[in-house]
C-alpha cells in the first residue's frame, strides 16, 4: 500500500521535516515575488515604461521580461560561489532577503507620470535583482534537500519536487493577486508589500536552518586535511574530493534539459495570452482570470504526474512519458491554434501544455547527484540560469518575428530544436543512472522498495 505524502514527510527526521518546511516556504515567496511582476506586465508596464505603438510595444513588453533573467548568470557565479565556498544554508538566506529588499522598494516606486523614465530604470534594477536571487533561491533549496536527505530514502525524489511544487504555488498566488488587482481594484503595491513582508519573516526563520551534512563532511575533510599538514590549498591539487572535475557532457545535458520549462512557460501564459488579446479581445483582466485558472489546473497536474507520482515511479521513467505526449501533442499546437473558434478552448490548449511541460522535475535530486559536491552548485545555477537566458531572449523576441512571417507555425521553429535538446538529456542522464546501478533494474517503471531512513 502506498503511503499519502503527509506520511512519507512525517518519516523524516525533524530537522529534515523543519527544513521542508522552511525551504518550500521560502521558494513559494520566491516565485509568488519574482513572477507578480510577470503576471500583472500588461498594467505595471503602462504605469511605469513610455506608451509607444504596438511593435514597439512588443518588444518593450519582450525587454521587460527578459531583464529578469538576462542577468540570472551573474547571480549563478555569484551565488554559485558563496554555496560551494561559505555552503548552502547562507545561500538561501541572502537570496530571500535580496528578494525581500527589491519587493519593497518596487511597493514604493514613484510610477513614469510622477518621475519620468527613472521609474523604469529603477524597476528594471529591481527585477535584476530578483532575476540574480532568484537563482541562489531555486537551485539552492533542491540542492539542500538532496544533500540531507539519505539516498536510500523511498520518497526522496517527491520530497525534493515539492519545492517545485510550491513555486507552482508562489506562481498561481501571484496570479491571484493579480486578479484581485485587475478586478476587483485592489492597489498592485499591496501584493508587492505582502510579499516583501512575509519574505522577510523567510529570512528569520531560515536562520534556524543547519548546513547539509554531506557539503558539511566534505569540507570537514578538507579543512582538517589541510590543519594537519599545516597547508594552504595548493596541497589539494590531488584530493580526490577538491578536484573532482564536472562532467562536461552531464552539463551539456543538464542544461538541454533545463530549456523546455521556460519555453513552454512562455507559450502558455504570454503566447496564449496575447493571441487571447490580439484574436478575441481580451482585455488584461480577462487574461489574468484566464491564467489563473490555467495555474490552478497546473497546480494539480503538477503533484498528481510529478510530486505524488514520483513516489512509486521511477523520475526518468516518468518525464520519458511526459516527453512522448508533449512531443505528440506539439505537432498538432499550431493547427489547433489556427482553428479555434471558442477561446476556452486555448485555456485547454495552455492547461495541456502547462500539466506535460518538459520540465526537471521530478528528477532533479538525480540530476544533482551527477554533479561533484564541491563545484555542484556553481555548475548547475550557471547553466540553469544561461538556459533561461537562452530560451526567454530566443522565445519572446523570436516570436514577434517568426510569428509575422509563418503565423502559428513561428513557434514550432523554438520549440523542436528544444524537443530534441531535452530528449538527449534525458538519455544521457539516464546512461549516468545505469552506469551507477541507481536505475531500477528489475522493474522497467516501478521503484524498488528502499529503506527509509
Amino acid at each position: 500500500m502506498v503511503n499519502n505524502t503527509s506520511e512519507s514527510l512525517s518519516s523524516l527526521k525533524p530537522e529534515q521535516r523543519e527544513a521542508v518546511g522552511l525551504l518550500s516556504i521560502g521558494t513559494f515567496l520566491e516565485y509568488f515575488d519574482l513572477l507578480l511582476y510577470v503576471h500583472m506586465a500588461g498594467l505595471l508596464n503602462d504605469l511605469f515604461f513610455p506608451k509607444t505603438d504596438a511593435h514597439a510595444t512588443s518588444l518593450l513588453s519582450a525587454f521587460a521580461f527578459c531583464t529578469t533573467f538576462v542577468f540570472r548568470p551573474i547571480g549563478a557565479i555569484i551565488f554559485g560561489y558563496i554555496g560551494d565556498t561559505l555552503g548552502r544554508k547562507i545561500t538561501v538566506i541572502i537570496t530571500t532577503f535580496i528578494m525581500a529588499l527589491s519587493c519593497a522598494i518596487m511597493a514604493s516606486l514613484p510610477t513614469y507620470a510622477q518621475i519620468g523614465i527613472s521609474a523604469a530604470w529603477f524597476l528594471t534594477i529591481c527585477r535584476i535583482m530578483q532575476g540574480m536571487s532568484s537563482m541562489g533561491e531555486i537551485i539552492g533549496a533542491e540542492i539542500y534537500l538532496t544533500e540531507i536527505i539519505n539516498k536510500t530514502y523511498k520518497y526522496k525524489y517527491s520530497v525534493v519536487s515539492i519545492l517545485a511544487f510550491f513555486a507552482a504555488v508562489g506562481s498561481m498566488a501571484a496570479l491571484g493577486i493579480a486578479n484581485l488587482t485587475t478586478s476587483f481594484g485592489f492597489s498592485w503595491r499591496m501584493g508587492f508589500w505582502f510579499g516583501a513582508g512575509v519574505a522577510m519573516i523567510g529570512v528569520v526563520a531560515r536562520t534556524t536552518l543547519k548546513e547539509t551534512k554531506e557539503f558539511a563532511d566534505a569540507k570537514f575533510i578538507i579543512t582538517k586535511h589541510l590543519q594537519i599538514n599545516n597547508q594552504q590549498t595548493t596541497i589539494l591539487q590531488n584530493d580526490p574530493i577538491w578536484e573532482e572535475k564536472v562532467n562536461k557532457t552531464a552539463l551539456l545535458a543538464y542544461f538541454f534539459m533545463n530549456c523546455g520549462w521556460p519555453v513552454c512557460f512562455y507559450i502558455a501564459y504570454i503566447y496564449c495570452g496575447d493571441i487571447l488579446k490580439n484574436s478575441f479581445g481580451y482585455t488584461s483582466t480577462q487574461v489574468i482570470q484566464n491564467n489563473f485558472i490555467v495555474s490552478i489546473i497546473q497546480l494539480i497536474g503538477v503533484f498528481l504526474f510529478r510530486v505524488y507520482l514520483s513516489r512509486i515511479v521511477y523520475p526518468l521513467n516518468i518525464l520519458k512519458k511526459i516527453l512522448v505526449i508533449f512531443s505528440v501533442f506539439i505537432i498538432f499546437f499550431p493547427q489547433l491554434l489556427t482553428n479555434i473558434q471558442d477561446p476556452s478552448f486555448i485555456l485547454v490548449l495552455q492547461s495541456f501544455i502547462m500539466v506535460f511541460a518538459l520540465d526537471i522535475m521530478p528528477a532533479e535530486a538525480i540530476l544533482y547527484s551527477h554533479f561533484p559536491v564541491f563545484k555542484r552548485f556553481t555548475s548547475t545555477s550557471i547553466t540553469y540560469s544561461i538556459s533561461r537566458v537562452v530560451v526567454y531572449v530566443t522565445t519572446s523576441f523570436g516570436l514577434v518575428y517568426l510569428s509575422e512571417y509563418f503565423g502559428y507555425y513561428g513557434c514550432l521553429i523554438i520549440i523542436v530544436p528544444i524537443i530534441f535538446g531535452y530528449t538527449f538529456g534525458l538519455f544521457y542522464f539516464e546512461k549516468l543512472e545505469k552506469e551507477a546501478k541507481n536505475h531500477p533494474q528489475k522493474h522497467d517503471f516501478l521503484l524498488e522498495e528502499s529503506v527509509s531512513p
